[in-house]
Order: C-alpha cells, then sequence, then structure tokens
C-alpha cells in the first residue's frame, strides 16, 4: 500500500497542532500588515490578529509562496510515495491553479485537488482524504472522490458588520453607508466555491432562523439522499464569538437531531479578513 501524505492550508481552519494530532500538513496563509508578512498559526496567533483588525490596522491576505509548497512537496516525497494538495476553493483564490500548473512536474505523484471547498467543508475533504489514504486509495483516486463530491456542501454565514467587506471591495461604501445606519445584518452563502449574498436581516436571532431555514432546504431537497444515507454532517463556526457559536449549536441540533453537528471553533484568519470579528457560520457536507 503506498504512502499518502495529505496537505491542505489554513484556510481549512485545521491548526499547525491539529495537523500533527490528524497526521496532515498545513500551509501557513500569509498575510501583510503594515507592509510586513506574518504566517496564520505560526507567527500570527488568533488574539494578536483580532487585535491588530480591531484596532484599525488593515490586513490584507496574500497567496502561499509557490516555491515553498512546492519545496513541501519535494521534501515529503522522500517519505511518501504520493501527496494529495487539497487548498482553498479555485472560485476564491488563484493559488489552487497555481498549485495545480506546478505540481505537474511531478508526473502525477503530486495530485491537486480543486473540490470548490473552504473552511469548515474544506476540512472535511482533509478529513476525508486521511481516510480514503488509510484505506488504500491511490493519491489519483483520492483527488477523484474529492472532486466529485465537492459539491455536496454549503455555507452561510452571519457577518456582524459590514465594514470589513467594504475593506475587501465586496460591497460598495455607499451600500456600507447604507446598512450601517440600519444595522443590517448580511447573512452570506458559500456554495461551489463563491461567496453570494443569501439574505439581510436586523438582528442575530433572525440571522440565525435564517441560516437554519437555509440547511433545511438544503437538507430535504439536494441532500436528501445522502442525509438517508447518514452521509452528512453540520458544523458550526465563528470569528471571535464563542459563546454565541456554542449556542447555535445547540439551536442547530435540536432543528437537526438525525444529523451529528459539530462545534469546530473559529474561522481561519483569512475568512476573518474579508469579515470581521463577531460572525457565525455554520455549513453542512457530504462526508465519505
Amino acid at each position: 500500500m503506498k504512502k499518502i501524505a495529505i496537505v491542505t492550508d489554513s484556510n481549512s481552519g485545521i491548526s499547525q497542532e491539529e495537523a500533527k494530532l490528524l497526521g496532515c500538513y498545513v500551509v501557513p496563509m500569509p498575510f501583510i500588515i503594515k507592509e510586513e508578512i506574518f504566517f496564520e498559526g505560526v507567527s500570527l496567533s488568533f488574539d494578536k490578529f483580532y487585535e491588530i483588525q480591531t484596532g484599525g490596522t488593515k490586513v490584507t491576505t496574500s497567496q502561499p509562496n509557490i516555491n515553498e509548497i512546492v519545496e513541501l512537496w519535494e521534501n515529503l516525497l522522500k517519505d511518501f510515495d504520493e501527496v494529495v494538495h487539497i487548498p482553498m476553493s479555485s472560485g476564491l483564490s488563484q493559488s489552487c491553479e497555481t498549485a495545480m500548473t506546478f505540481s505537474e512536474e511531478f508526473k502525477g505523484k503530486v495530485q491537486v485537488v480543486n473540490n470548490r471547498r473552504i473552511s469548515i467543508t474544506q476540512k472535511s475533504s482533509v478529513l476525508d482524504a486521511i481516510r480514503l489514504a488509510k484505506e488504500g486509495c491511490s493519491a489519483a483516486e483520492i483527488k477523484q472522490w474529492l472532486e466529485e463530491t465537492g459539491l455536496d456542501s454549503s455555507i452561510y454565514i452571519m457577518v456582524d458588520t459590514l465594514k470589513y467587506l467594504k475593506q475587501g471591495g465586496r460591497i460598495t461604501p455607499a451600500a456600507a453607508a447604507i446598512g450601517t445606519v440600519l444595522n443590517i445584518k448580511p447573512v452570506l452563502q458559500i456554495q461551489g466555491g463563491k461567496l453570494d449574498q443569501y439574505a439581510k436581516v436586523l438582528n442575530v436571532k433572525t440571522a440565525k432562523m435564517k441560516m437554519i431555514d437555509a440547511l433545511k432546504k438544503d437538507l430535504e431537497s439536494r441532500f436528501a439522499g445522502l442525509v438517508k444515507e447518514g452521509k452528512m454532517r453540520i458544523s458550526v463556526a465563528h470569528t471571535k464569538n464563542e459563546e454565541n457559536a456554542k449556542a447555535f449549536a445547540e439551536e442547530l441540533k435540536l432543528n437537526f437531531p438525525s444529523i451529528p453537528v459539530e462545534y469546530t471553533d473559529s474561522l481561519s484568519m483569512s475568512v476573518a479578513t474579508h469579515i470581521g470579528p463577531k460572525s457565525l457560520a455554520c455549513g453542512c457536507y457530504r462526508v465519505y
């Protein structure tokens, strides 16, 4: 049986410490703060990140250095037969496409997966890849399964403030100003690697109801067959909003008693850069 190394990036929400426990490898995403580069979970902690962000200093994201990723692959192939690399969705970043191009030099030994996921659904893909590797699947077989099932997922995110969406150019300054005056909290959705607006609400309670309704629609229509097979899971995450996220997880357990609900802690810093603190997120996804 071939030895397969599973690689992802910190957009998955998997920390360096958790990666060691899982037996996978995480490429830390880079951030630019006052022209200095920091790396998620390596030289930049969550506490420091939110301190800088809420203090008014602009934080911008950057793509991982492809040369460093290639070097990681080369080092892993000294001990492993093949590598499966699971970056964030190609719909949200060019890093996936870049990695795919450079992987061609490895003549099939490095398989870059584009299963159009990020965050809690991307983490699920990593866990599935680990299971498939333990069962003896090749890197190409793991890539094929992850890409075929990648769209069996949805994410919904309540954003507490429009400030960071405005900074990232996701909404116009005028829309942000109006929304701030009206105290609008948008609910966003990520499906197929695209970030879109799902609803506009005026408070957290209504936002949670909207997200629960959205999950119900997905699970009762698109994913009804997978629910019957016991193949769907729900996760909750947040950006510096732990207490509300844990309470939301309990609400979801009551609404979906037949589906396992997991509390997965913080969204990645890359996601938090664009939506800011005090957000709530939930997602449903197919598992192996």
